[in-house]
C-alpha cells in the first residue's frame, strides 16, 4: 500500500503527459498521414519547406507539383505539409 502511494505522483504525471502531449501528437500524426495518402491531382498544397504548388501527378511514394512559373518538381509524400484547397471542392 505504501508503495502505491509513493508511486502515485509518478503515475499521475505519466497520465497527464499522455493526455496533454502524447495523445494529441498521435492524432496530428494520424491526420497528416491521412491527408498525405489522400492527395489528388489538382490539390493546392504547401510543402514542409513552404513551397506552394498545384499537384500535377501522384505516385506511390512521390508527388509531382507545378509551381507558379510552370516548373514541375518531384517531392516525397511526407514532404507535403498541408492541402490549402482540395480539388474535390472545386469540382
Amino acid at each position: 500500500m505504501e508503495t502505491l502511494i509513493a508511486l502515485s505522483p509518478l503515475l499521475l504525471m505519466f497520465l497527464l503527459m499522455w493526455f496533454f502531449i502524447i495523445r494529441p501528437a498521435q492524432k496530428r500524426q494520424k491526420a497528416t498521414a491521412n491527408m498525405q495518402s489522400e492527395l489528388r491531382r489538382g490539390d493546392r498544397i504547401v510543402t514542409i519547406g513552404g513551397l506552394h504548388g498545384l499537384v500535377d501527378a501522384v505516385d506511390d511514394a512521390t508527388v509531382y507539383i507545378t509551381v507558379a512559373d510552370g516548373t514541375r518538381m518531384q517531392f516525397e509524400r511526407q514532404a507535403i505539409a498541408k492541402v490549402v484547397e482540395s480539388a474535390k471542392s472545386t469540382i
